[in-house]
């Protein structure tokens, strides 16, 4: 895949021409993301009803319209907290994304979990990668600079683990997949965490890495919210594929796309169940295609 080309869910449309006043460095280009985009749970401001409902603004052309709608002004204007744009880790994620490919850059968006959120306990997170040249270089666009003991401009490995990488190490027994996921409760009415969460996770990564960069609360194909029954098997095996790629496996990475375009279990369509938070409890199937 060519991650300097915008995908459907990258594509800012005619807003495009905001992005050409935008700075050319990362760390300023990650400034405006957080300058447009406030998380829906950790921006510390309790949105609902309209407004929670904004989470679900899976392509960037839309997050652009509820910015100019409201805002009306150049992306590097500063906005207020209660003005930005309700989202969350993947939003962040796809526009820092879409902005570095309208500059011709090409870059992509990882899922996975950081351990630097929750004091022993790993949330699911997406976080950008960008190719400089000669190495992919991640990226939190979420973080301040020096909020954090790395720098989130060119983050290490470690903080960050993506799903894959999650799934085989639950898998071996060397990972307790209770410690991984969205919510640590276990009295939440759905358990956010454990071994079918991190599955899901890993159809997420793929589904990303072959420019369907969906909303974390999108599910198709053979997702689902137990192991019982789930091909366990197909999981480990594309898991796999996505680990070699990441360590320069051409050929595992071809053999991941072609498993992502073939296999109806693991293929995005276009028709998706969404378990948005901002639903209220009413799930529902939903057809995305344009």
């Amino acid at each position: 895949m060519d991650y300097a080309i915008q995908s459907r869910f990258s594509d800012p449309g005619v807003h495009a021409g905001l992005f050409d006043a935008l700075p050319d460095d990362i760390p300023g280009i990650a400034a405006v993301v957080r300058n447009l985009v406030i998380h829906y749970r950790g921006g510390g401001i309790e949105f609902t009803g309209e407004r929670l409902a904004e989470i679900d603004s899976r392509w960037v052309s839309a997050i652009l319209d509820v910015d100019q709608k409201r805002n009306g002004t150049p992306l590097t204007v500063p906005r207020e907290p209660v003005d930005k744009v309700v989202g969350c880790c993947r939003d962040h994620t796809l526009l820092f994304v879409s902005v570095l490919r309208h500059k011709g850059i090409p870059a992509r968006s990882r899922v996975g979990f950081g351990g630097y959120f929750t004091e022993g306990f790993n949330n699911d997170h997406v976080v950008a990668e960008y190719w400089n040249g000669e190495r992919w270089v991640m990226v939190d666009t979420e973080l301040e600079p020096g909020s954090h003991p790395f720098d989130p401009a060119d983050m290490p490995a470690g903080p960050f683990t993506s799903a894959a990488e999650v799934w085989l190490g639950y898998r071996a027994g060397e990972l307790n997949g209770d410690l991984y996921g969205a919510d640590p409760n276990p009295e939440a009415p759905l358990k956010l965490h454990g071994g079918w969460f991190i599955r899901t996770y890993v159809h997420y990564q793929l589904a990303h890495l072959n420019g369907d960069e969906l909303l974390l609360w999108d599910n198709w194909g053979s997702m689902s919210d137990t192991l019982d029954g789930a091909d366990v098997d197909g999981t480990d095996r594309i898991a796999r594929l996505m680990v070699a790629a990441d360590n320069g496996d051409e050929a595992a990475a071809k053999e991941a796309g072609e498993l992502y375009r073939t296999d109806p279990g693991l293929t995005f369509t276009g028709r998706a169940f969404v378990t948005s938070p901002a639903s209220g409890g009413a799930f529902s199937w939903q057809d995305l295609s344009r």
